[in-house]
């Protein structure tokens, strides 16, 4: 969610080849931003619900969505390990139905029960979705909330060296990460961040820097790879990242 909707187009199609537009007024302007085709993001103006401009504007980030099979379910294990239900539940016409809520350590996420739409419809290709990650104050709290709410378990990664990683995994399968406060800048709030894949990451660093965005961690070379981590014009916070191919058995 934007301040300026069409300047956010504008930068992430120009930055990933999406394609997008501002959508019709009865679905209060989303654009449904697609790559190849498929669904790839999701971008909407800043309103109050009544379609009003907030005084004041909230932060403009991305907004990670967790898929369930039942929302309301879902949202009374929220209530219930101390989360909070920030806004709906609502439907959204035939498509699905969603939720915001907060994490006990104040990390704001989606609810998506979907209906027609499932979601994303390409992910870890260049100008895709390849990972999310949540940054906590308290990693122990919130892997216990993510495990009691949703069908995920946690389990640590290897980081060679490198400060404490948890993955998320849901049947088996590492799908999300999570860190503590501790390796940002003070002041960071918890916060949940999205990773799209780049065939070249220092060349996105450069164009994003081209069109305005800040680069808040310039590239380097990580065990998972390559990545960069950027705050788009209007100052929504994303990452980058060219992946290793994983390791095949021998």
């Amino acid at each position: 969610m934007v301040p300026d909707q069409q300047a956010a187009l504008d930068f992430y199609c120009g930055l990933f080849g999406w394609q997008g537009e501002i959508g019709p007024a009865e679905q209060g302007g989303y654009s449904v931003c697609t790559l190849k085709g498929k669904p790839v993001a999701g971008i909407m103006k800043a309103m109050n619900p009544d379609g009003s401009i907030p005084d004041p504007m909230p932060p403009t980030v991305w907004t990670t969505y967790l898929s369930t099979d039942g929302l309301d379910a879902t949202l009374a294990s929220v209530t219930e390990q101390r989360g909070q239900v920030v806004m709906g539940p609502m439907d959204v016409m035939d498509l699905g139905r969603m939720a915001v809520v907060a994490d006990p350590t104040g990390a704001v996420f989606g609810l998506w029960e979907p209906g027609t739409f499932d979601g994303a419809g390409i992910v870890n290709e260049h100008g895709a979705l390849i990972w999310n990650e949540l940054s906590s104050g308290d990693t122990g709290a919130a892997g216990a909330f993510y495990s009691a709410i949703l069908p995920i378990s946690t389990a640590p990664a290897e980081t060679e060296g490198g400060p404490e990683y948890t993955e998320f995994k849901v049947g088996g399968r590492a799908v999300a990460g999570m860190m503590g406060l501790d390796t940002l800048p003070p002041g960071t709030p918890p916060n949940w961040l999205p990773y799209f894949h780049a065939d070249d990451v220092d060349g996105v660093q450069a164009a994003a820097a081209g069109a305005g965005a800040k680069v808040l961690m310039p590239a380097f070379d990580m065990v998972a790879g390559r990545m960069a981590v950027l705050a788009d014009p209007q100052g929504a916070p994303f990452a980058v990242i060219k992946a290793k191919a994983p390791q095949q058995p021998e």
